[in-house]
């Protein structure tokens, strides 16, 4: 990455955007210089969103002034944040998986040659090849995007964003779906990328991180400015007051209760992605059953075999003692399985469906009257799940697609709990999502343990999983390798079983 020649400046002030019923953004100002990484917190709804949108030109503010290297910017557009040196990886993956990586990297740049205009495969891969070194990936510029993992289409957007001019990189929750290894080697880019000049805007609800590498810290809260953090002010706690104005008591508070009796257990369990790898595990009612391992282990591929997903290689999974027919998403529903999905995007919700429709999916049955559903007792189901979860949203008729992440992951849950299950499989549940949001699925998650129910949380997020489970069984490479009691619970035993 070359040293920048002309560091970005750039200023917000008094910014502010309003849609109908809704302040977004409340007279806020920031600033960023070439050369610094600012930590940008807040709970989800807090603004954070809009005030990325309006550094990329897709919408103009109502009031305020966007000054850019000095230069007061009235009519900021995409094209025109591009030419400035502003690149963004959003949250939300949106490659093109019929195209290779080198193809989804340089879109709408791609290098030409001759009259004709053929695109120049050689020069466009020569480009592409540094970026994917610099971070590390596991792919190269030829391999189809289509074949890439989570994990890998994250790091793709992070190479797409360094492939201009960048000056400003804004990141949006970019290590949401990185293992640790790859985190930390993010980590190291950004903070070469700043040596080099680049101002970092860094998004992000692991506050870690921030601790890591920001150099300050700007809180929102409700689309206001909540305060700013210096280097030596940032901490956790500090952060955590910042983004909601108190502190998050007894954050991974467990029950404490026992555990019931065997509700789930699996014997000799294969799945097709490890098929010589056997997978025994017993979950109790009233615990939380944390399942632990790197990127790769097959947690996700089992939890998709228990609910039916996917046709098991082998073995059985039975419910109070009686089998579930394999590879039927309908049979474990009806013996009391549900799956909360890692990417709740594509798999979890019907983003373009109403709260109220998609809290309703799987209760339809019994809210269906000679084949037409009752729409009057969909909508007090999802009146009694907006309560229950505290779903912030003034109406239920309003696409799940619009609200925020946090808000997001509660409809998941309230479509699932609606149907009164005695397994939840939790995958990734608070991913992407604030503090505040994490601490009422937290909440949730005990309160379902002391009614009876069985969960099964599988976490990439090493304090959670030490934090919020009973006890935690490690996956490696499709096979279990240790089981931990909550008293044995700490990061290095984990990791421990979990590279062997």
């Amino acid at each position: 990455m070359p040293h920048i020649e002309k560091p970005i400046s750039l200023e917000l002030v008094g910014v502010t955007k309003v849609y109908p019923g809704v302040i977004a953004l409340d007279n806020v100002s920031l600033n960023i210089r070439g050369g610094e990484v600012v930590g940008l917190i807040g709970e989800n709804g807090a603004g954070k969103s809009t005030l990325m949108k309006v550094l990329g030109g897709t919408i103009a503010p109502d009031r305020g002034r966007i000054v850019i290297d000095g230069a007061d910017i009235a009519d900021l557009t995409p094209a025109r944040a591009v030419e400035l040196g502003i690149a963004f990886v959003h949250q939300e993956l949106n490659p093109f998986g019929n195209l290779d990586v080198t193809a989804n990297v340089l879109l709408g740049r791609e290098i030409r040659k001759g009259r004709l205009g053929f695109l120049d495969g050689k020069a466009m891969e020569a480009k592409v090849s540094p970026l994917l070194e610099m971070l590390g990936t596991r792919f190269g510029p030829k391999d189809p995007v289509s074949a890439l993992s989570l994990a890998d289409q994250q790091l793709l957007e992070i190479a797409r964003a360094l492939s201009i001019n960048v000056r400003l990189l804004i990141l949006d929750e970019p290590t949401s779906s990185l293992t640790l290894s790859e985190t930390q080697r993010l980590l190291d880019v950004i903070r070469r990328l700043r040596d080099d000049g680049v101002a970092i805007l860094f998004i992000t609800h692991r506050l870690g991180e921030v601790e890591e590498v920001a150099d300050r810290v700007v809180g929102l809260r409700d689309g206001r400015s909540a305060g700013e953090l210096a280097p030596a002010e940032i901490n956790k706690d500090a952060m955590v007051r910042l983004m909601i104005g108190r502190d998050v008591s007894q954050f991974y508070e467990t029950s404490g209760q026992a555990a019931g009796e065997i509700v789930l257990e699996t014997r000799q369990l294969r799945t097709r992605t490890y098929p010589h790898e056997e997978v025994s595990l017993t979950l109790r009612g009233g615990e939380i059953l944390g399942l632990a391992g790197l990127v790769g282990a097959g947690r996700s591929e089992l939890a998709r075999v228990l609910f039916g997903i996917d046709m098991p290689e082998a073995g059985t999974v039975e419910v109070l003692g009686e089998t579930v027919p394999p590879g039927s998403v309908t049979e474990a529903i009806k013996a009391g399985i549900c799956l909360v999905p890692e990417d709740r995007k594509s798999e979890g919700l019907f983003l373009d469906f109403s709260i109220a429709e998609n809290i309703s999916v799987p209760s339809l049955g019994s809210l269906s009257r000679h084949g037409f559903v009752d729409r009057d007792a969909e909508l007090v189901l999802a009146k009694e799940a907006r309560r229950e979860f505290s779903i912030k949203a003034p109406k239920l008729e309003r696409p799940a697609g619009e609200l925020s992440g946090g808000n997001q992951q509660k409809i998941v849950l309230a479509k699932w709990l609606a149907t009164r299950p005695k397994i939840i499989i939790l995958d990734e549940p608070t991913r992407g999502i604030d503090v505040g949001a994490k601490a009422e699925v937290y909440h949730l998650m005990r309160l379902l343990a002391a009614q009876g129910a069985a969960l099964l949380m599988i976490s990439s997020d090493m304090e959670e999983v030490i934090g919020v489970s009973s006890r935690v069984m490690v996956m490696s490479r499709g096979r279990m390798t240790g089981v931990l009691q909550r008293h044995e619970l700490s990061e290095e035993n984990i990791l421990r079983i979990a590279v062997e």
